[in-house]
């Protein structure tokens, strides 16, 4: 899977190099990584159409600590996070799990009650990123 995102990306430097600015000489290169990227969310289904209305992006960085657990809640909107530091299991309603380590990106559940839990040692820390609409909150909680 890697190879696929790997072959986008590539496509897609072609096209941005020329407008990505050019470091000093003896700077080094620059490096563009494509960390995660899908229509769909980690449960297999597909991401749902954007909401009307004006773009927000909101950036959370949650940290989790070790036996802690987040209430159940949904998100109305697209969001993906990156477990920046531990371990996270995140937990659907409908009894669907995914276990993440340090570096896993997320494409988070839309509209689906799902909620995460640090079973780790040490606090679990995710930066998250959400495309919302202004005035909206990005999370509901349903506890």
């Amino acid at each position: 899977m890697f190879m696929k995102y790997l072959g986008s990306a590539v496509i897609v430097l072609t096209f941005l190099l020329p407008t990505v600015p050019q470091a000093e000489p003896g700077a080094g290169h620059v490096n563009v990584e494509t960390v995660i990227k899908s229509e769909h969310m980690w449960n297999g289904e597909r991401l749902p159409p954007y909401s009307e209305g004006q773009p927000e992006i909101t950036i959370l960085k949650v940290e989790i600590p070790p036996g802690g657990r987040l209430p159940l809640h949904l998100h109305p909107y697209a969001n993906a996070g990156v477990l920046l530091s531990g371990e996270l299991t995140v937990h659907s309603e409908a009894g669907l799990i995914k276990h993440l380590k340090t570096g896993d990106p997320l494409i988070e559940l839309v509209n689906i009650p799902h909620y995460g839990a640090n079973e780790g040692e040490v606090p679990a820390v995710v930066l998250i990123f959400y495309a919302g609409i202004q005035g909206q909150p990005v999370t509901r909680l349903l506890e």
